[in-house]
């Protein structure tokens, strides 16, 4: 899936990923390729990204929200 995590200062990731986990509002929660449609509010956590060479990447977040769009792309915006 094509990943952008964005603060309102920089972009921290930008590039191909096969998984997302965050903790949102509704509870903790990981996206995989070709997920289906969703909106989230995120909470204060730890992002965690495992980008297309298996790499992971940790994100502290203290809020912001999460996009999956059609096409295999996810937007998130954090605090």
């Amino acid at each position: 899936m094509k990943l952008s995590i964005y603060s309102l200062k920089k972009i921290l990731f930008a590039g191909e990923a096969s998984l997302l986990n965050c903790k949102t509002m509704a509870g903790e929660i990981t996206i995989l390729n070709n997920h289906q449609t969703f909106l989230g509010v995120l909470t204060k956590g730890v992002v965690r990204v495992s980008d297309a060479n298996k790499k992971e990447h940790f994100f502290d977040v203290a809020s912001g929200f999460v996009e999956v769009r059609a096409g295999n792309e996810v937007r998130c915006l954090v605090e």
